[in-house]
């Protein structure tokens, strides 16, 4: 079977010409991302990253306006984001054509630890410390992929996928602030 130009909408010779471009180039392999938030009152925060922008709020029931989806779900966002381009970028590399593409993740988060109730009785059940517990995530793909490609497929999203294995494993965080005025 001849490979095709474009799967999934990708250009898989591409693709291909920038892992062989990375192979020959060792120091082309790092990379650094950069985003940036601005508090703009209440829980709300415009994020800037490239050439986007965006708005991160609280839920009204978490005392925010409700304006834009929250860090939580922006987390689950990006996993859900990250793990769409694995599969896409898999399937492609393999010419599996992808007539359907859906992540659905949810997650626990326990609310005490978070807003400093952890230690007080009646939350001994609860996550001492915020943050997720437990992420799920059901992917559902409908494609004409065989049996074992989508076996492959899915080993190669989990075992590359940038966010979900940050979110599987634990990752370095340093947190800087600055004491001087801000203009």
């Amino acid at each position: 079977m001849a490979e095709a130009a474009t799967v999934n909408g990708l250009d898989v010779q591409k693709l291909g010409g920038l892992v062989e471009t990375i192979k020959n180039n060792p120091h082309l392999s790092k990379s650094i991302w950069y985003a940036s938030g601005e508090w703009k009152g209440g829980f709300a925060c415009e994020v800037k990253s490239r050439n986007f922008c965006w708005t991160i709020d609280e839920p009204f029931d978490l005392g925010g306006t409700d304006t834009a989806p929250n860090p939580a779900e922006m987390y689950l966002g990006a996993l859900a984001g990250c793990l769409n381009v694995g599969y896409a970028l898999n399937a492609a590399m393999l010419g599996v054509s992808i007539d359907k593409l859906r992540i659905d993740i949810e997650g626990d988060i326990d609310l005490p630890g978070f807003v400093g109730l952890a230690n007080l009785p009646g939350f001994e059940d609860q996550a001492k410390l915020p943050g997720y517990t437990n992420v799920r995530v059901k992917v559902r793909m409908k494609s004409n992929a065989t049996p074992e490609q989508l076996k492959r497929i899915h080993e190669n999203v989990l075992a590359t996928s940038p966010i979900g294995l940050s979110v599987k494993n634990a990752v370095g965080l340093k947190v800087d602030i600055e004491t001087r005025r801000m203009a």
